[in-house]
């Protein structure tokens, strides 16, 4: 066994590409390894010395040749063995010790709360990765084997495994951009989260085989012909969609197995970012382009550094096909993500088409660690964070000087105001999203152009807490509370007595303690104005129990001496005011009104045009209606914009800005309403 081992390190890790003397230490490392576990063997009756053998193999098909592939064959041997991390510093050095150190798992932690022990060995482990990214790298590379090898355990132990694989390593996978680590991951934990649909799926597929085979056969000779009359030597790839992605899509749409046809993909490999836009017109030439199914992530690049352009159509046979398009480098990135990074480093590949100014960022979402790290001392609370905020799903949108904001799916406009900065989130009183004011607790969309409105005399709700998705704005709301309610009293308050503020209590806390303040129906920073059916010269305040924000729905009632109370519709304290049916009036946010203009805007096609268009209409402060937009084989773009604005210098100032737009030919316009 001892030989066939030694034989798989050979074969593996294809000794020969490395260095001599990095292969000499790769040797002697595994050499220690393997004496280390001698005499543990897994459940399987596999040697223990299999397991950090396969773990390294996963890091070296990423690209890594350094130290990250010691550290892996030794990775169990301090947790698991009688070795010390001092032996492994001496004998390896001190980056391989940081390594082992950080994958090692807190054995010394023994809770009665499995949650509570669970939790804080994955903060352990995502804090030491802030250190040294490489970390989680080998931690992924850890679970991917132990799941494939989860049969061997007791039920009870595969489930626990597989939830937390899917609650927590396969989304973590994805926001470090491993696509192909996080489909593994998220297959196999549903093998035995879902083993009967598992099964039934994976002998459906198994059935379309030949079918779905002949589809993608037919897709690429159409393709290549195309692509052979335009001069372009493209690659295409068939592939077939991972189950996981199958079942979420059966589960969200309600489906079954005979309503499911989308079970593969084609993607298509270019040789530059050029060759991505000209494959795109040509496909879109083809077949017909379904709306609203585009995605450019090359011109706004995820924050795992992914880049592709998406696109679905209606392909041969009148079935639905969905196409990606991505240069060589992006490819890799997509698949391996930020191990991609270490990969172009070695190999000094930095052709075109890659990104490396957003490769070298390092992912900055991993930095909010460590402010996570001083403000969550609970692991558990800590585990809800990140689940809510970072292993979600994100969205983007854009500033109106056009920035990218990246925020959790769910994120709201006070989301983004705090992302902006602490003094716009304190001060806000409304939004607008893509020209049109919209409450501030309507979940926002990726793309959406969003302006935050604010007043000086404005301040937090407490209602924001339940609103918001971010851990960012819940601590600086939060600390707002803390510092400017509290601080009245901190002197009355003994720091024994001094409560602690949480989404709970901090409602009760300060109800005492906040005086009723009237708020003037006409905001003028945000140019809004409250206006009540067959009322002028008439009071109106906006209800302090509700707080309705402008695009709420609202209702007002006639007050005894007070004039008109402003509340949302679904407020509860309606329901205990007398006679409140007999005092209803018709309220309602108002603004100036606007013409709407139709225009058609000629340009070249390239990356990032849409956006530079959208930026300048937004700095115009017009809004847009509506837009479509078409690539004839020439290569010149259609836009057709309805825009509303409010007078002909506003009209001026956007033409202005987009003429100076590059590779703008024509812009044509007439007025509608």
């Amino acid at each position: 066994m001892k030989q066939k081992t030694y034989l798989q390190l050979e074969e593996y890790l294809n000794l020969k590409s490395f260095s001599r003397s990095l292969r000499e230490k790769i040797i002697e490392a595994y050499k220690f390894a393997e004496n280390a576990h001698k005499n543990q063997k897994r459940l399987s009756g596999e040697p223990y010395i299999i397991h950090p053998l396969e773990v390294a193999k996963t890091l070296f098909e990423m690209g890594f040749n350094d130290e990250v592939i010691i550290a892996a064959l030794l990775h169990d041997t301090v947790e698991d063995t009688g070795v010390s991390l001092d032996e492994i510093r001496d004998k390896f050095g001190e980056k391989v010790a940081d390594l082992v150190d950080g994958v090692t798992k807190i054995s010394k932690i023994r809770s009665e709360n499995t949650k509570l022990s669970q939790a804080e060995n994955i903060r352990k482990v995502l804090f030491s990765m802030v250190k040294d990214i490489r970390v989680i790298l080998i931690k992924l590379a850890d679970k991917l084997h132990n799941m494939s090898t989860l049969e061997y355990l007791d039920k009870e132990k595969r489930t626990r495994i597989a939830k937390e694989t899917l609650d927590i390593y396969a989304p973590l996978a994805g926001r470090l951009g491993m696509a192909r680590i996080r489909a593994e991951l998220e297959d196999l934990a549903l093998k035995y989260l879902e083993p009967e649909f598992y099964n039934d799926l994976k002998m459906y597929i198994d059935q379309k085989k030949e079918i779905r085979e002949s589809y993608i056969e037919k897709v690429k000779s159409i393709l290549s012909r195309e692509f052979k009359s335009y001069g372009i030597n493209a690659e295409i790839e068939g592939r077939a969609k991972h189950f996981y992605s199958i079942y979420t899509k059966m589960k969200e749409k309600d489906r079954g197995f005979d309503e499911i046809y989308d079970l593969s993909a084609v993607r298509i490999i270019t040789n530059s970012v050029k060759e991505c836009y000209e494959v795109l017109g040509i496909v879109h030439k083809i077949w017909m382009p379904i709306r609203g199914r585009f995605k450019d992530y090359i011109a706004m690049p995820k924050s795992n550094m992914y880049q592709s352009l998406h696109t679905t159509v209606i392909g041969p046979d009148g079935k639905t096909l969905e196409i990606q398009i991505r240069t060589r480098e992006m490819n890799l990135i997509a698949e391996e993500g930020i191990a991609a990074h270490w990969y172009y480093k070695e190999r000094k590949r930095m052709n075109s088409g890659i990104n490396i100014q957003q490769l070298n960022r390092e992912l900055s979402w991993i930095n909010r660690l460590r402010n996570w790290q001083e403000n969550l001392d609970n692991p558990v609370s800590f585990m809800e964070e990140l689940q809510k905020e970072l292993l979600v799903d994100q969205i983007y949108v854009f500033t109106p000087k056009g920035d990218v904001i990246e925020l959790p799916v769910g994120a709201t406009p006070i989301d983004f105001a705090y992302k902006i900065h602490t003094e716009v989130g304190h001060h806000c009183i409304g939004a607008k999203v893509n020209g049109k004011i919209v409450p501030l607790r309507r979940p926002l969309k990726s793309c959406e152009m969003v302006q935050i409105l604010t007043s000086k005399s404005s301040t937090p709700s407490f209602e924001w807490l339940d609103v918001v998705k971010t851990s960012h704005a819940r601590h600086k709301i939060r600390s707002y509370f803390n510092t400017t309610i509290l601080k009245k009293d901190e002197q009355k308050i003994t720091e024994k007595q001094k409560p602690n503020i949480t989404k709970q209590n901090v409602g009760k806390i300060a109800e005492t303690k906040i005086k009723k303040r009237k708020i003037h129906a006409v905001q003028s920073n945000a140019k809004v104005t409250l206006e009540a059916e067959g009322e002028s010269n008439v009071q109106i305040h906006l209800a302090k129990c509700c707080n309705p924000q402008p695009g709420d729905e609202i209702v007002g009632y006639i007050t005894r001496g007070r004039g008109i109370s402003v509340h949302r519709v679904d407020c509860k304290n309606l329901l205990s005011i007398k006679d409140i049916e007999n005092r209803k009036i018709v309220v309602e946010w108002s603004n100036k009104s606007k013409k709407v203009y139709n225009f058609t805007i000629l340009s070249h096609d390239r990356s990032g045009l849409l956006m530079d268009i959208s930026t300048a209409i937004a700095n115009a402060n017009a809004n847009i209606v509506d837009m479509s937009l078409h690539v004839d084989d020439r290569g010149v773009v259609r836009s057709n914009f309805k825009i509303q604005m409010a007078d002909e210098k506003q009209l001026n100032l956007m033409l202005e800005s987009v003429k100076s737009i590059k590779d703008i030919i024509s812009i044509n316009y007439g007025f509608l309403h």
